[in-house]
């Protein structure tokens, strides 16, 4: 679509993967040549400050001073873990970027290791991305033939290597202590904070963890400066563009990048093409599945980290799931509960015995067992399962809470009919 910002997807192609020779020639790795030459750690921690760049993979933490939390003269070796985990249930992003054009995130990477003085980088990848390890793989040892990673890069004084860890795969992974951890070699249990893992990551050294699309993002920022970025948001809170992934009840589901900041409604019935012929918009998750559900007075909000915190609202990933309105709301959460169930790493009571609680009350609403007792203790569980010791699951009280609070009428339907009002099955 015309006059919209393409950026980390501008050498995206139907077939392929965009090479080493192609991202150079589209100006790749010219923002690592100007930090290198130019650029100190400094000037680049201060540029992604600047920029108003946010974490893009749920939290929406600022990187600039995620960068800023390795002191000067923290020790080395310190290391930057890109988290390619990617399980959130309706997410998909990360694939899409680095399926398209592995290179940005190789660049990214050197760029924000450059900045914190990390000597090595470890990509996690999920197992069901074994094809995108492999892409990964590749790529990084044409860089290292280009003199692109490895001991003084471009004659430089700067030296990093990069890796590609798989996981064994547990949506908890994907939590940035837990990740620690798992690359360790350790049981992926999430760890106390403090110390953040700026302090004590890997092996108790210095790491700094992202998500593939935020060290995406980072070239761009190098290049082109930080107004430049910011200016690309649709929204006065926003900065750069951001990439929706829409699933569900929609004609056109896919991966988008837009400015960050796009109406809800825009994605939805220009670039997702719309509701399916014959559906009615009835609600969405936002953000994926650790996300409240939207229902159609919010379809004109913009989609930006603090626009939707305003609302009451989470971006999360930025991966919407929509819902119509023959979707029964409460087997949707069901799902979304029996999946968190499951992922649990069992560490903590709330998470480990509340959520296989939560889903068996929630199976008895919707198969018409249920009573308003299990309503309201639905709503203490929904507290309760804040108390975790990591996101989890207060991750997964979202949905659960937004359905009792916005959608309770069609709860106490399944109560008054003694059965799911959607029942098809």
């Amino acid at each position: 679509m015309k006059d919209l910002p393409m950026v980390l997807l501008r050498n995206r192609k139907a077939d392929r993967t965009t090479g080493l020779q192609e991202y150079r020639t589209s100006g790749g790795y010219r923002a690592l040549e100007l930090a290198l030459k130019e650029l100190s750690p400094k000037d680049l921690c201060g540029m992604v400050v600047d920029s108003g760049l946010q974490g893009r993979g749920g939290a929406g933490f600022p990187a600039g001073r995620k960068w800023m939390g390795v002191a000067e003269d923290a020790p080395h070796p310190r290391y930057l873990v890109a988290n390619a985990d990617e399980m959130e249930p309706g997410t998909f992003k990360d694939r899409v970027l680095i399926h398209a054009d592995p290179h940005q995130l190789i660049e990214g990477m050197l760029l924000a290791g450059y900045a914190v003085g990390a000597s090595k980088g470890v990509i996690f990848v999920r197992p069901a991305y074994g094809r995108m390890a492999e892409i990964l793989e590749r790529e990084i040892s044409k860089a290292r033939e280009a003199h692109l990673v490895g001991q003084h890069i471009l004659g430089s004084e700067f030296s990093m290597e990069l890796e590609v860890h798989r996981s064994g795969g547990r949506y908890i992974c994907g939590e940035g202590t837990a990740q620690i951890n798992a690359i360790m070699g350790l049981r992926p249990q999430p760890r106390e904070t403090p110390p953040r893992t700026t302090e004590k990551g890997l092996w108790n050294m210095p790491t700094v963890l992202h998500n593939v699309e935020t060290l995406a993002c980072v070239p761009h920022i190098i290049l082109n400066g930080p107004d430049w970025f910011k200016g690309l948001a649709r929204s006065q809170t926003g900065a750069g563009t951001k990439l929706y992934c829409v699933s569900g009840k929609v004609q056109r589901p896919g991966c988008y990048e837009l400015p960050m900041g796009t109406a809800l409604r825009e994605i939805l019935e220009v670039h997702a093409g719309g509701m399916r012929p014959g559906s009615r918009f009835k609600a969405c998750l936002p953000g994926g599945a650790s996300t409240r559900f939207m229902s159609p007075e919010f379809l004109d909000a913009e989609m930006d980290y603090e626009a939707l915190r305003r609302m009451g609202h989470r971006l999360g990933t930025g991966a919407i799931i929509v819902f119509d309105e023959t979707t029964c709301l409460l087997r949707a959460t069901v799902n979304l509960i029996r999946f968190f169930a499951r992922e649990s790493c069992g560490w903590c009571t709330p998470c480990r015995e509340g959520l296989p609680f939560v889903e068996e009350l929630l199976d008895g609403l919707e198969q018409g067992r249920g009573t308003r007792e299990h309503v309201e203790m639905l709503r203490s569980m929904a507290d309760a399962l804040c108390n975790a010791f990591c996101p989890l699951a207060p991750g997964a009280a979202q949905p659960l809470e937004s359905l009792l609070s916005c959608f309770e009428d069609e709860v106490l339907e399944h109560l008054r009919l003694g059965r799911c009002p959607y029942q098809t099955r």
